[in-house]
Formats: C-alpha cells, sequence, structure tokens
C-alpha cells in the first residue's frame, strides 16, 4: 500500500480535534490537518460534541463523538471503549491510536482487520497522579499494547529504549513537533505587568512530576527575587494551588492557570529571562518543543529524555532546590548566556522537530502498520 492513494484513516485516544489541551491534542492538531491536505478522509474521536451533534467536519477533518464517562479515572477508558467499537464497524485503512490505557481494545481493531499504531508516550504507570489501580491498568494496557500494536511509535529514543527493556518491543521513533516563531512581540506579556527577558516562567500541569514545588523552593532562596509566572493547572484538586493562590495574592507570583490563548502562550515563552522545565515523567515533552522553538532561554530537568531534547549539559539541572535557584541566577544575569540558549534551542527544534516531517512520519508508520498486517494474514 502507497499514499498514492487516499486513504481512510482514523485517530483515537485524543479529547478531540482542534484542541489545546496538551501534547495529543496539539500532535493531532497537526497530523489531521496535514493528511487531509494531501488527499486522505481522517476522523477523529473526541470525548465533546460540537452542538449535541455525533459527527461533524472541521478544517475538513471528520469529527465523531462517542459517549464516555468525564471523570478523572475513567475517561480515557471509557471513551476509548466506545471509540474502538464504532471505529470497527467502519471501514478505515489504518488507526492511529493514542494512550496506552486503550491497548485493551487493540484485539477489537485487530479482529476487524485495522491496523494500528500506538503512540507509547510517557511512562503514565509512574505518575503520581493516580492511584495505585489506576497505575496499575496503565501498566497493564501497555502490555497489551506492546503484544497486540502492529506498530508502536515513541516519541524519544529514550522512551524507545524503555520499551524495548520492560516489554521487548521494538518502536518507530517519531517526535512531537513545534514551530520557530520569530519576531514575537511582548504587548500581552507588558499587559500583564512582566518586564521581557526578567520573569521566571513554568508552564505545566500541577502534578508531582513535574516540579512545579521544586521550582518555587529554588525561587525562595534566591537572594533577589526575580519576577515569577506559572502557567497550568490541575484536573483534580492539587495541594500545590493553595501555594501558588498565596503567592499570587501577595504579588510574589503570577499564577495564569491553563491558558488556551496560544498567542499570550507563545509570547510568554519568547519573552521569559528563563523557562524551567521541570517534568521528570515521559519521553519529548511538546510543551518544551514549543519553549525552544519560540526562543524561550530554557532550562530542563537532569532526565534522558529532556536530556535527548535540549542536547547540552550547561542546559540542566539536577533536582535540588539550591542549584537550580543558582543556575536561575546565572541566566538572569547574563544577557549572553540567554541568547546563547535561545539561538541553540531553536536550532534544535529547526533541525530535529519540524512538523511536516512529523506528520511525514507518523503516515510512514501507518503504513508499515498496513504492511505488517498483509505479512501478517497474508490477506
Amino acid at each position: 500500500m502507497t499514499t498514492a492513494r487516499s486513504l481512510n484513516l482514523a485517530i483515537i485516544g485524543s479529547r478531540g480535534f482542534p484542541s489545546t489541551y496538551g501534547g495529543y491534542e496539539t500532535l493531532v492538531r497537526h497530523l489531521a490537518r496535514d493528511w487531509v491536505a494531501l488527499g486522505h478522509e481522517v476522523s477523529v474521536y473526541c470525548r465533546t460534541r460540537d452542538a449535541r451533534r455525533r459527527e461533524w467536519f472541521s478544517d475538513g477533518v471528520r469529527c465523531i463523538w462517542t459517549p464516555g464517562w468525564d471523570t478523572h479515572n475513567l475517561s480515557t477508558l471509557s471513551h476509548g471503549a466506545t471509540a474502538h467499537l464504532d471505529a470497527s464497524f467502519r471501514h478505515y485503512d489504518a488507526a492511529l491510536v493514542l494512550n496506552v490505557a486503550n491497548g485493551f481494545y487493540l484485539p477489537l481493531l485487530r479482529a476487524r482487520g485495522i491496523p494500528t499504531a500506538v503512540n507509547t508516550d510517557g511512562l503514565e504507570w509512574q505518575r503520581a497522579n493516580w492511584g495505585t489501580t489506576a497505575r496499575s491498568v496503565f501498566r497493564a494496557g501497555a502490555a497489551i499494547t506492546a503484544r497486540y500494536a502492529d506498530v508502536l511509535v515513541a516519541d524519544s529514543l529514550a522512551m524507545a529504549a524503555v520499551w524495548r527493556w520492560l516489554f521487548q518491543a521494538e518502536s518507530i521513533f517519531v517526535p512531537y513537533g513545534a514551530p520557530v516563531v520569530e519576531a514575537v512581540g511582548s504587548d500581552r506579556v507588558e499587559a500583564l505587568g512582566l518586564c521581557p527577558r526578567g520573569y521566571v516562567l513554568v508552564a505545566a500541569r500541577l502534578i508531582p512530576e513535574n516540579n512545579v514545588e521544586l521550582v518555587l523552593d529554588a525561587i525562595d532562596l534566591m537572594r533577589e527575587r526575580p519576577q515569577m509566572v506559572v502557567v497550568g493547572g490541575a484536573t483534580t484538586r492539587a495541594p500545590i494551588e493553595a501555594r501558588l493562590r498565596a503567592g499570587d495574592r501577595a504579588g510574589r507570583l503570577r499564577w495564569l492557570g491553563h491558558v488556551h490563548d496560544q498567542v499570550l502562550l507563545t509570547q510568554l515563552w519568547a519573552n521569559a529571562g528563563v523557562y524551567v522545565h521541570g517534568h521528570s515523567v515521559g519521553g519529548t515533552n511538546p510543551g518544551l518543543l514549543q519553549a525552544l522553538g519560540a526562543g524561550a532561554p530554557t532550562l530542563v530537568l537532569d532526565t534522558p529524555f529532556n536530556r535527548e531534547v535540549v542536547r547540552s549539559d550547561e542546559q540542566v539541572f539536577a533536582a535540588r532546590a539550591d542549584q537550580l535557584a543558582r543556575k536561575i541566577e546565572e541566566v538572569l544575569s547574563e544577557a549572553s548566556v540567554r541568547d546563547r540558549f535561545s539561538v541553540h534551542g531553536q536550532a534544535v527544534v529547526r533541525e530535529h522537530y519540524d512538523w511536516s516531517d512529523v506528520s511525514a512520519r507518523y503516515l510512514e508508520a501507518l503504513l508499515e502498520a498496513c504492511r505488517r498486517l498483509v505479512a501478517r494474514t497474508g490477506a
């Protein structure tokens, strides 16, 4: 099978299209639009619906709503079950499945002869925001994914190594992408009372493994307290919210919550004095790529995933508040350091994380899934 003819493709496991919620949704926005532009039919399964319709089109993409329970623990599994059931009755040439919790439903697509490529994403079963049962579910889903997916897609080489070690499963490496943004304004930032290149920025969901507390602790240790901005919220009640709320009221920081406005978010990255990325669990983080592409002088927590992206020992910090405080002070006090980090980050994104390349490689992963299905079944 080649791309000479139009393919009928499904994307299952995101919140929907178009959405700005997180990494999966950013990926889906780009893949779906790019594939439609190439002449393919693309259906994206959604957790919410437009004007109570079950199917509708947006930017040429068919959006399909299927029901589920929108709770913290059941949303992915319940919507995943109904989406896979619906997909099994349609004549898709291939399906891209997101989130290993959906691994439980892959045998259904396999039985219907629909080849699958699965994005393995991060180590969900290690995330502290999930309870013991949920972590067990993610771990079991990952094992089933390794067995039933026609192709595994790892968004980082480090994550591919994890799956090779844990499940003896080989992956195709396809990262996320990000734009390189030039000449970004500062009007939205200044309207918030922030000084361009003078503030510390954190943009992360408020979950323990993103280490927002560590950054707050580091700021508290600094001799001269800089302006600080925290972007991000939590899907469930998080203890750190009280600390952020108190800091915001006292004027020690600005807590903006989840920012849907992509122009404002890009300006926040582009005008930051230093962007601190403390994510500890996962592969290539889309937010980190967006920050680098916007030219944010960036420091990252020392993990194999973050090192793989930034490709600079100078921009890595250990999980110690005192060390991070010193790193932040160094970047804020030296314009040459900020400029070097900014130029380096954009060069990395330009060379390794181009969205058009990512879209093409995901399409090739689906074609490989088709080839493997034919080889396995002889069909």
